[in-house]
């Protein structure tokens, strides 16, 4: 039997109760910072520490609630802080709970589902006051928060690795990357697929087509497969391996084509149609990471024209020798593959690791929150 059976075993005969926030914290409302001196006091918006400031709002332990924005996101502050009027502050009855398993209790409630709004996502004092969380005995929350506070350190050590090895990883790709810098326009020719109107696409037919606010994500519309079997046969059509890039929106992102059937938007995809047997594929990839793009100036939407981004340098390592060269792009894609699959692969390295911590750490939060025959409210 564990410290935690035993202890509920011991202090919990009869269940525990649940108790409304109303009844163990009181919620309160912040103000602005703005006509504050600079110091070293955190002050706390819907997305995070948006500024330091010479003085504190609160300086007790506390769970931080986003009133609007984003409001699927908690913070816990153990120091001093401010906070503005788009996030609330709790100020919490310690003789019947502990702050950190309030805490853990409230992210295990989703509080974005109590969105109250039809358009920016906002919380209310009345209805979070409404929210009910088990309160066992302080013996009780203390040891559920030590278990708690195990995972969640384990996978504040893994995020701070991943920075680290990110940081690590941009050193590198760029020192790698310092060679003759050369336009793409003499790498090969740019490319995009046919136009597609819009009223040739559906929401549900069998071809995926890819617009720019869908590029590397999931699609939301599709052509007939019978229409992509003529354009693919009669234009422009990406091989297995090349990069696609966004030339519109995000510019530069870039895409891997990986072969599967797929459609294209004109114009705002398009790709360099370059010859492997001088420049490799991947190896533009990441040259594309750090591509200093030359964005057409003026409009609304940032946009990077054929004939800009023929203009756009790349480095080439030893261009006049094609074997050398090819050899050290091998070997450069080599090592930036393996920092790329540390930093980036959802299915190896840290980021695959901080996920399994992640769940790990929501089920047995969810396990130690869910007390056998819970008392109703008082």
């Amino acid at each position: 039997m564990s410290r935690l059976d035993e202890l509920i075993q011991e202090l919990c005969p009869n269940g525990v109760e649940d108790k409304a926030l109303k009844d163990i914290l009181t919620i309160k409302n912040g103000s602005d910072y703005k006509t504050f001196p600079a110091g070293d006091i955190p002050v706390y918006g819907s997305g995070g520490i948006i500024a330091y400031v010479d003085r504190f709002s609160y300086d007790k332990p506390s769970v931080l609630i986003p009133r609007k924005g984003s409001i699927d996101k908690l913070y816990y502050a153990e120091t001093p802080f401010w906070n503005v009027d788009t996030i609330f502050y709790t100020d919490i009855d310690t003789s019947k709970v502990l702050p950190r398993y309030v805490y853990h209790c409230l992210k295990r409630e989703h509080l974005e589902k109590l969105n109250t709004a039809g358009g920016v996502p906002s919380l209310t004092q009345a209805v979070l006051n409404k929210v009910t969380i088990p309160v066992p005995p302080l013996e009780v929350q203390s040891e559920i928060v030590r278990i708690l506070d195990n995972f969640t350190e384990l996978t504040a050590e893994l995020t701070a690795e991943l920075t680290a090895r990110k940081k690590q990883y941009e050193y590198y790709r760029n020192k790698l990357l310092s060679f003759t810098w050369m336009p793409l326009g003499v790498i090969g020719e740019i490319r995009m697929c046919k136009r597609v109107l819009k009223e040739q696409t559906s929401d549900f037919a069998e071809i995926p087509f890819y617009k720019i606010g869908t590029f590397g994500k999931e699609p939301n519309a599709y052509i007939s497969r019978e229409l992509f079997n003529e354009y693919k046969s009669k234009y422009s059509y990406p091989r297995i391996g090349e990069i696609l890039i966004s030339a519109s929106g995000t510019i530069g992102k870039a895409v891997i084509f990986d072969g599967q059937e797929a459609y294209f938007q004109d114009s705002n995809i398009v790709w360099v149609e370059n010859d492997e047997s001088r420049v490799l594929n991947k190896y533009l990839f990441y040259c594309y990471q750090i591509a200093k793009w030359k964005i057409a100036k003026g409009g609304t939407i940032q946009r990077l024209y054929n004939e800009n981004l023929k203009k756009t340098l790349i480095p080439i390592p030893y261009p006049n020798d094609k074997e050398k060269s090819l050899e050290e792009q091998r070997r450069i894609v080599s090592i930036l593959d393996k920092f790329d699959a540390l930093t980036t692969s959802i299915s190896e390295g840290l980021p695959k690791e901080i996920e399994l911590r992640r769940k790990q750490y929501e089920y047995y939060r969810n396990q130690l929150l869910s007390f056998p025959d819970n008392k109703a409210t008082a």
